[in-house]
């Protein structure tokens, strides 16, 4: 088994950003491993799988990231209505502050390489599954709504903040990222009463 490292996690680190800027095919490994000054023998070593296993895993941990991110935005809220409010302006300003650099970590890669590799798609899918399901968790405490609906609600959330998300990079204006917000309150209060 591959000894975990400093130079390995340093490797996940840059990758994820990297992947997150740019995409997959975009980011070379000479890229890759110049981020973290090693030798490209070492991404080898760390990640037998070589560039696509460095994403897969690069993607699961930005996913999981962004969700503790989200459980806790969620969990100091008062409630999930003001929660998901406050995840969207969270996003907005992360959006700003990085000059529009940094949208969703996981759509840049999904668009550009999920159809290329199962490994990728699948990592993507998980990181998309695991919001998901905290979000509808969320929806449905204290277990008011049926299953069926608080999945169908959390489908809404997280298309909406998705597609939000992707406009605001695209066009540089977190407007329509923003514009959402009022929107999801309005059918999470309707949904939820």
């Amino acid at each position: 088994m591959v000894r975990r490292t400093d130079t390995r996690q340093r490797m996940l680190d840059s990758a994820a950003e990297l992947f997150h800027q740019q995409g997959y095919h975009a980011t070379g490994l000479n890229q890759l491993v110049a981020a973290v000054g090693a030798p490209k023998g070492s991404l080898y070593f760390h990640f037998p799988g070589g560039k696509e296993q460095l994403a897969a895993e690069a993607i699961r941990q930005s996913a999981e990231r962004l969700c503790d991110m989200l459980r806790a935005i969620v969990a100091s809220s008062p409630d999930i209505i003001t929660g998901v409010e406050n995840v969207v302006e969270a996003l907005a300003t992360s959006l700003e502050e990085s000059d529009f650099q940094r949208g969703c970590p996981l759509a840049t890669v999904a668009l550009d390489a999920s159809g290329d590799s199962e490994a990728i798609r699948q990592a993507c899918a998980d990181g998309y599954t695991s919001w998901h399901t905290l979000i509808a968790e969320a929806l449905n405490r204290p277990n008011t709504l049926d299953t069926g609906k608080a999945d169908q609600l959390a489908t809404v959330v997280l298309a909406a903040v998705e597609g939000g998300l992707l406009l605001a990079k695209t066009l540089h204006d977190t407007a329509p990222l923003r514009a959402i917000a009022p929107h999801l309150r309005t059918t999470l209060e309707r949904e939820l009463s």
